[in-house]
């Protein structure tokens, strides 16, 4: 049977042609699709789809089975990229001959990757949002139609991963605050968002991840009253602080009796000489204007241990080990620290400043400074695995406890020893060389 000749195959190759527009517009509809749903920003939608716009709602439901989702979206397109191929090529051969195979394959080349790719995808780009719920109900029937089809690649797609021993990864636990995360470095690092916003946003996201004893007083620093002082003492101890709430304690500095508010004392005090005169303040029960205790373990991640305070009423913690022994204390501030940055008050004294910058460009902190605390001051990449204070990371570097005096290179820093109390490091001089 000879072949049809191009007079007497009009109609057959007019109608090929508007096939292979028709499959280019399908094909354009996927590519820009797949670029919108994967790319369409979810906080956005979320917030459309609590006000009933519908097309948000089935772009939140697609794009939450991602994978099932472009494995439709891929099918769909190389199928209609497929067969809008094999019909030029028939429709050129006709008209061409043998020729007709090179010119239809240039053709649909151009063809699908101008009108079919890069257009659809470049407008997808600029209008996600908009073009997520505009596809979103004719995807949704897509996804649908294709699910049987889909399920089996990706059973076949697993299948031979595992042959060459790769596990198909689940969703990772933190994989959002690890996307939110990137997104506020990313815009950091454009320029849209300030440092000090993007300290605070990370440091509320990092909460989760860090625990109460990165945080806490240490013990050695808190400072606490003998319950069975003279209530005279107690009182003047208490007065003369810069702290409101004071840990009491009974036999030993470890064995905490009891917290005392300030303002609790200052009305008992009032009561106390209004009834019997300022001697009164001689026999002042302390033990009954205390407040019980409230112990949290060492490993409370910080996150919890906020939602405790605010469930509890209450700002400060006595934190102990596994043992029960105590390790330090933890308030309330101490963790809003962590996203605001250092709160100084009134009653701070001014050598009390975190960093103390020096005319040279090191700066003087105290070895009880926690390295997260320095680099978010200073902008430097200090490591943070192996220690949590200055101090810490001074005798982990070092392997021992240095001298006054001695200095080490670490991380492109050069730290300073300045003064040492017994076994403690008190203050530093670092000193970042890399911009020097």
């Amino acid at each position: 049977m000879d072949a049809p000749t191009a007079s007497s195959s009009l109609p057959f190759l007019a109608g090929a042609a508007l096939a292979i527009l028709f499959l280019l517009i399908c094909s354009a509809i996927f590519s820009g699709s797949e670029t919108a749903l994967t790319t369409a920003n979810r906080g956005k939608l979320h917030k459309r789809a609590e006000r009933g716009d519908r097309g948000a709602q089935r772009a939140l439901r697609l794009t939450e089975d991602k994978e099932r989702l472009i494995g439709a979206i891929l099918l769909g397109n190389n199928l209609v990229n497929i067969m809008a191929a094999s019909l030029a090529t028939m429709l050129f051969t006709i008209v061409l001959g043998e020729g007709g195979v090179a010119v239809a394959t240039l053709l649909m080349t151009a063809l699908v990757l101008i009108f079919s790719e890069v257009l659809p995808k470049t407008y997808a780009i600029t209008n996600a949002d908009a073009v997520a719920r505009r596809v979103a109900g004719f995807m949704t029937v897509i996804v649908r139609l294709a699910a049987p089809v889909v399920t089996v690649v990706q059973l076949l797609v697993r299948g031979i991963l595992r042959l060459f021993g790769v596990q198909a990864a689940g969703a990772h636990p933190f994989a959002a605050h690890e996307e939110i995360a990137g997104a506020i470095s990313l815009h950091h690092f454009e320029g849209t968002v300030e440092t000090a916003d993007r300290d605070r946003l990370l440091g509320a996201l990092d909460l989760a991840q860090r625990t109460v004893e990165e945080v806490m007083t240490h013990r050695r620093d808190v400072e606490m009253i003998d319950i069975d002082r003279a209530p005279t003492e107690i009182i003047a101890v208490a007065l003369a602080s810069g702290h409101s709430r004071i840990p009491l304690w009974r036999g030993s500095p470890e064995d905490i009796v009891g917290i005392l508010h300030t303002r609790d004392l200052a009305r008992a005090m009032h009561a106390a000489v209004q009834a019997g005169g300022a001697s009164a303040l001689e026999t002042l029960d302390i033990a009954a204007i205390v407040m019980k205790p409230y112990f949290v373990p060492e490993v409370t991640g910080l996150d919890d241990q906020l939602h405790a305070f605010m469930k509890n009423k209450t700002h400060l913690a006595v934190v102990i080990d596994e043992y029960g022994a105590m390790r330090g204390l933890v308030t309330l501030e101490d963790i809003l620290e962590e996203i605001v940055g250092d709160i100084v008050d009134e009653h701070d004294a001014p050598g009390d400043a975190a960093v103390t910058p020096e005319a040279d460009g090191s700066v003087i902190v105290r070895g009880s400074m926690s390295i997260r605390e320095l680099n978010r001051a200073m902008t430097w990449e200090l490591p943070e695995d192996d220690a949590v204070t200055m101090a810490g990371l001074v005798i982990d570097f070092a392997r021992r406890i240095p001298e006054a005096g001695e200095a080490f290179a670490i991380h492109g820093h050069r730290v300073e020893v300045l003064e040492r109390d017994q076994t403690r490091l008190t203050r530093l001089m670092v000193r970042n060389v890399r911009q020097t």
